[in-house]
């Protein structure tokens, strides 16, 4: 069977369960790391959660003929990323959270010090997960994965992910606009998912056009991703969402359906995802079959 042609749910738990597995070990054991800083990380680390960035990095290497194996260390990479970020979000002086994934945020457990130097870890580890890649696969060249270096630097980094989170916390309500909206989810949100797609195609050898499609996509469903989510927090139930509901509009955040209304925010998901889907039926990328299920699934989700 093509592995394309492996059911989506079975895709996706696999990749939870894949994720899980190589986490576990992701910290050599020969470290000497101190205990709490490692259990500090760890409790993050594996606490479950969609895997979204990991899921899209294997199916842009499935898409492409790529080989999964191969496309697990970078998996993991930006699963480590993405966690310091969330770690780092849910502090007191970001956004504040108790819960993050049905349990008690990392500061609530290990107090504030500790979830900041976990995050750093965490965001230390990924690149030296990446150094690591022409060492296990020899044929990955290492001009390959300092790209992907490169990349991730700079889509996590000040003019990505970190300064959409910066923005995110200077806008207001009532002040900040729908193009200061879409700069912070497109930077906060959708440059991770750009990143993960456009790496998992550099492992499986992508072209230019198939990277630049491969982007496309990701902008689109990234944003469309955020959209779902911000509308999840007016209309979403704590046990599937796995955090507190309204918490965008009790810390007063500036969202989607706060600028333009529920209707129109779900139109604006669905015109995303479409817009996302085109760019991959237009024949550039040989197995699209999967990113097309992952962004409908996407699109209909309730946590």
């Amino acid at each position: 069977m093509n592995p394309a042609d492996q059911p989506l749910k079975s895709f996706i738990d696999e990749t939870a369960h894949l994720m899980e597995k190589e986490l576990t070990y992701i910290l050599p054991s020969v470290w000497d790391v101190p205990d709490v800083l490692k259990e500090s990380m760890m409790y993050s680390l594996l606490a479950g959660g969609k895997r979204m960035r990991p899921m899209f990095v294997l199916a842009a290497a499935e898409s492409l003929h790529g080989s999964l194996k191969e496309a697990t260390p970078v998996a993991c990479a930006i699963e480590l990323i993405h966690t310091y970020s969330l770690i780092h979000d849910d502090l007191p002086a970001m956004d504040n959270d108790d819960l993050r994934r049905g349990i008690p945020t990392n500061h609530k457990v290990f107090g504030d010090a500790m979830a900041i130097l976990a995050g750093d870890a965490l965001l230390t580890h990924a690149f030296f997960i990446l150094s690591t890649i022409p060492d296990r696969y020899p044929h990955i060249s290492s001009h390959c994965v300092l790209n992907i270096i490169r990349e991730l630097s700079m889509y996590s980094g000040a003019s990505g992910m970190v300064g959409g989170q910066a923005a995110d916390i200077l806008g207001e309500q009532g002040a900040t606009t729908i193009g200061e909206l879409e700069y912070i989810h497109l930077h906060k949100t959708a440059d991770l998912i750009i990143c993960s797609l456009r790496a998992g195609g550099m492992i499986a050898g992508a072209t230019n056009a198939q990277l630049e499609a491969l982007e496309i996509f990701g902008r689109s469903i990234g944003l469309a991703f955020q959209i779902q989510d911000d509308i999840l927090d007016v209309t979403g139930e704590q046990s599937k969402l796995g955090k507190t509901p309204k918490s965008d509009e009790s810390q007063l955040k500036v969202t989607y359906p706060y600028l333009l209304g529920l209707d129109e925010s779900r139109r604006l998901v669905e015109e995303l995802t479409r817009t996302g889907k085109d760019v991959l039926n237009s024949g550039v990328i040989p197995l699209p079959q999967r990113l097309l299920e992952l962004a409908d699934f996407l699109m209909g989700r309730d946590y």
